[in-house]
Parts: structure tokens; C-alpha cells; sequence
């Protein structure tokens, strides 16, 4: 096991514990990366939950600036990425609250109907099959390490636990599998 002084100061593959312990600490690079690795996820997870895009940002931008001041506090620095998205939950729930906006319900414009025509949903159909289908020709082992990562969301870690083998072997089974997916998928960009 490797000294954590002989670890580059940060990077993608530096634990989230070890960037955290630093950030709690003073290091703003290590922060950074954090902010980075998750980033992604805690907007996709604000546009969720708010209104509108800009709201979002602004909701994980203030999540950033609570981890930031709060991150000191952090019992369990591998737990990071839970608590990042629980703190933009709960930015998220004060924006709303803070959002003074009582339109009267009969001066709002009917909401436009987003649901699929025909046509869109034929297309959906053709998309989903041939993407089972796409999926049904990657052998075993990238299928699975793919599944778990596109619908199961987990991490590369969690795959190997799951499938018993190295997470620099879950990388290379993924990328042959996106790489695989691209090229019979071309059709349906």
C-alpha cells in the first residue's frame, strides 16, 4: 500500500476519502477535484429538482459553496459523493421555498402536452429494440459491466465487487462496450 504523501495531490484516481481529509484541510485543488468528479451528478440531479436550468445551477453552486464551508465536518470522506447530493437536496428544497410566486392558477397558460405522438413513440420503440438487440450482441462479461453501470449506476468499484474482478478490468470491458454500442448505434444519433 502506497504512502499517502507518495499520492499526487489530486487527481481522478486519488480516493474521494484522501481529497476530502485535504479539502477539510485547506486544499482548494483537492476540492476542486472533488467538485469536478461529481459535479455532473449533483446537476443532473438539481435539474431534477428544480425549475429551471439556471435555478439549478444556481442551487449547485450554492451546494458547492456549503461542502465547501462544511466539508471540515465530514465524518466519513468516502461517503463524499452522498453527502454532496444530499446537500444539493437541500438547497434545492430552500430555493423552492424561497420562490414567492403565487400565480393565480386560472391566469396561467395550459401546460403544453409533452406526451409522445405516434410517430415519436414508433421511433422510441425502434431505438429501444435495437439498442436490446446491440446489447444482446456484446459478450457476456461487457453486457453485464455495461448494465450495471448505464442502469444500475454504479461505480467501477462496486462493478468489480459485483462481478468479482478488477475495476481496471471493468474499464476496459466498458470501453469496448461503449466503443461496440457507438458503432452499431450510429443510426439512431
Amino acid at each position: 500500500m502506497k504512502n499517502p504523501q507518495d499520492l499526487p495531490q489530486t487527481g481522478p484516481d486519488i480516493p474521494d476519502a484522501i481529497l476530502a481529509e485535504r479539502a477539510g484541510d485547506g486544499d482548494v485543488a483537492a476540492f476542486e477535484t472533488l467538485a469536478r468528479r461529481h459535479g455532473p451528478l449533483m446537476r443532473a440531479y438539481a435539474r431534477r429538482l428544480a425549475r429551471s436550468y439556471e435555478e439549478a445551477d444556481d442551487v449547485v453552486q450554492e451546494a458547492l459553496i456549503t461542502a465547501w464551508r462544511d466539508i471540515g465536518s465530514l465524518q466519513d470522506g468516502a461517503a463524499v459523493k452522498a453527502w454532496l447530493m444530499k446537500i444539493v437536496g437541500h438547497r434545492a428544497v430552500d430555493t423552492g421555498r424561497r420562490r414567492k410566486v403565487h400565480d393565480n392558477l386560472e391566469d396561467r397558460p395550459e401546460a403544453p402536452d409533452h406526451t409522445p405522438g405516434p410517430a415519436q413513440s414508433a421511433v422510441a420503440g425502434s431505438a429501444r429494440r435495437a439498442l436490446n438487440a446491440a446489447l444482446a450482441r456484446l459478450p457476456e462479461e461487457q453486457r453485464r459491466c455495461w448494465v450495471l453501470r448505464e442502469f444500475g449506476g454504479q461505480s467501477y468499484e462496486e462493478i468489480a465487487g459485483t462481478l468479482g474482478i478488477s475495476a481496471a478490468s471493468v474499464r476496459g470491458r466498458l470501453a469496448r462496450a461503449r466503443t461496440t454500442l457507438v458503432i452499431e448505434m450510429e443510426e439512431w444519433r
